[in-house]
């Protein structure tokens, strides 16, 4: 398991494992770093990567990157092409971080831009209720910048959060003259909401489906980009690493297509990983079935840093089946959001004695930051020894609850709930991670030629608590701060056509026969609802030490108990399959969530202990996960390939 520390001054030691399998330490002097707070520049987020990981740059001397011109625009699940395919850019995600990017850097060269299913399936498609920006002429930046960090429990890096306070006006510009359209008010001005943490109505939206708005606005000029190439059902197994003395280079990423089984190797001197979240080490979620941690898993194998995973945002409002008037037939995959926004237009929460609890807990009552109405919800239901609360917004005009929210409407309508009338049943659901692969100001990380945007990233804005509608403001800010270090990066640099013969591919276990398979599969189904609950049960909204110690426990019996099944049945370390790089991203995930919780000792934002129950001004710092040796590692931490040396 990975080596994970709180950052203070001193040396902080990390493993590093060269290509030979050789394991060595290595320090990284913080000694000039002060511990003294958070929020200083000197312990700013780019620094702290530079510092724990110096990242020279690498002369390679090869040929110029060949552009393969026989791709389609689309690669649909049926088109066979080459296994190995060359690009000027890979972008892993197609999410509103990675299409906004892949449009900006397609105007240097070609990009490929592969997606885990269909183009649109990705969290911003989720996303209900906005993006956040100061667009009215009362709202200021600084009062944007002090919301983020108060949501942020203080931990928030305080140039981050002024650099996407600042250039995220912009940003929505840019977004509306693409042609995505927001609701304007009769004043013909855009009609800007207020969300909890929020001191201002500075909430863009389309009605409560913005995030669909965004991506059917963004994929709409992916698709018309001749040099953009978007390969759907392209399941990313592993980043392509190789070792220049102390540097780690991302050269690439080998993928599955899942619809033909066929092992696809994409290499490129630049890689953005924007692959969005892990809600699904969760039981109940909020994400679509594609938010399986793989971009952060992928990432922690290829030795990048991971930072801050223990802040998972729980999401106060998603819609409690048990308490709609029609049950659904089956299990959702994914629980139904019900936007911040409900209670920003004025919702109001109440327990089942129609008792409105919110501000005997927080002055901001249902305004309050999303981990303390998910706090406060919990504490009702275990009080009360309730499934759900009710979220109330039927005292507001029917039309315009109708206007502003036509999606859940239409959504509790289907189930024999009609919003106008009657109480929503809502309960937390996992939302966000906060955390992530620790990036720079410009999306870089330790990774030569590796680079991070939106939910993937921990780029220091969210703290130990994301604010509301910042997270598509953020990937906005950041996946075009990314573009100008990738395209330096890809003119100065060359790749070696004959690369691909750097990595043994991995392989499809068609070998293994369909009912070895089957057993396989059905035992990874099993255990991974299994790791599921233990998450939910062990280090949900509410933690402690010996519950964290618990989940620990039993997260490595589970894993030992997966492997020896899979490994029995005649699996191969270099095999893959979906449903098993996806076990493999969970049990990453959950395991790193659990080591970074058990080494905060405050309890912080989204990080709440009954131990340590009050915050610390000590340990007002990011915990920092570093990449360690994988010599004694488990499957799900380690590449399937050792990386070679690039010569």
């Amino acid at each position: 398991m990975a080596t994970c520390v709180p950052a203070v001054s001193g040396a902080l030691h990390y493993g590093v494992t060269n290509c030979k399998g050789h394991s060595y330490r290595r320090s990284a002097s913080f000694s000039d770093v002060p511990n003294t707070g958070f929020l200083q520049k000197d312990l700013s987020w780019s620094k702290v990567v530079s510092k724990v990981l110096q990242i020279h740059r690498c002369g390679f001397s090869a040929p110029p990157l060949h552009k393969d011109q026989k791709l389609f625009k689309v690669i649909s699940s049926w088109k066979k092409d080459s296994p190995t395919k060359y690009f000027d850019f890979i972008v892993i995600g197609s999410g509103i971080a990675g299409l906004r990017y892949a449009l900006e850097v397609a105007k240097y060269g070609s990009v490929a831009v592969i997606t885990k299913a269909e183009s649109h399936e990705c969290n911003t498609n989720y996303a209900q209720g906005g993006v956040s920006a100061v667009l009215c002429p009362s709202d200021s930046v600084e009062s944007h910048i002090k919301d983020t960090i108060v949501a942020g429990a203080y931990l928030c890096d305080e140039e981050s959060v002024r650099v996407v306070c600042t250039e995220g006006p912009e940003r929505v510009r840019e977004l509306i003259a693409m042609g995505a359209s927001f609701d304007h008010g009769e004043d013909g001005n855009l009609h800007l909401m207020r969300e909890g943490g929020h001191s201002h109505h500075r909430i863009v939206h389309a009605a409560d489906m913005t995030g669909k708005e965004i991506e059917r606005a963004l994929l709409k000029e992916v698709i018309s980009n001749p040099r953009i190439f978007v390969f759907e059902h392209h399941f990313a197994i592993d980043l392509l690493t190789c070792q220049d003395r102390s540097d780690m280079i991302c050269l690439g990423v080998d993928t599955l297509n899942s619809k033909t089984l066929e092992v696809i190797r994409f290499l490129s001197k630049v890689t953005l990983l924007a692959s969005g979240g892990a809600g699904h080490i969760y039981p109940k979620t909020t994400n679509p079935l594609v938010a399986t941690g793989d971009g952060i898993a992928m990432a922690h194998r290829a030795q990048a840093v991971i930072s801050n995973m223990e802040f998972v945002q729980f999401h106060p409002t998603a819609l409690a089946d048990e308490g709609l008037p029609i049950k659904p037939t089956k299990p959702r995959e994914n629980a139904f959001l019900i936007t911040e926004a409900v209670r920003g237009d004025g919702g109001i929460l109440y327990n089942f004695g129609m008792e409105r609890f919110m501000p005997l807990y927080d002055e901001r009552a249902e305004l309050a930051p999303r981990d303390v109405v998910a706090r406060s919800i919990d504490d009702q239901l275990k009080k009360r020894h309730e499934k759900y609360v009710l979220l109330d917004i039927s005292h507001k005009p029917k039309e315009e609850i109708l206007s502003h929210f036509p999606n859940i409407a239409s959504t509790c309508l289907q189930y024999g709930l009609d919003i106008t009338r009657r109480p929503i049943p809502v309960v937390p659901a996992a939302h966000y991670m906060c955390g992530g692969v620790q990036a720079g100001l410009q999306g870089e990380t330790n990774v030569k030629g590796l680079y991070v945007a939106g939910e993937v990233a921990c780029t220091g804005l969210h703290g130990a608590n994301r604010l509301a509608s910042n997270s598509l403001l953020e990937a906005l800010v950041f996946a075009r701060r990314a573009v100008q270090p990738s395209v330096d990066h890809m003119k100065g640099s060359s790749l070696d056509l004959t690369a691909s013969n750097l990595w043994p591919r991995p392989v499809v276990p068609l070998p293994l026969g369909s009912n070895v398979t089957d057993k396989i599969m059905s035992t990874t189904k099993e255990l991974r609802a299994e790791l599921q609950s233990i998450m939910w049960d062990y280090v949900g909204i509410v933690r402690s030490t010996m519950r964290l110690e618990t989940a620990e426990q039993k997260i490595g019996s589970l894993e030992a108990k997966w492997e020896e099944s899979l490994f029995q049945h005649g699996w191969k370390p270099t095999m893959v399959g979906p449903e098993i790089c996806e076990m493999r991203n969970l049990f990453c995930c959950a395991k790193l969530v659990v080591s970074s919780a058990l080494s905060r000792h405050e309890s912080r934002g989204l990080h709440y202990t009954v131990d340590f129950p009050y915050l610390e001004e000590s340990k007002r710092l990011p915990t920092i996960i570093f990449p360690s040796s994988p010599v004694n590692s488990t499957w799900s931490s380690r590449q399937l390939h050792k990386q070679p040396m690039y010569q």
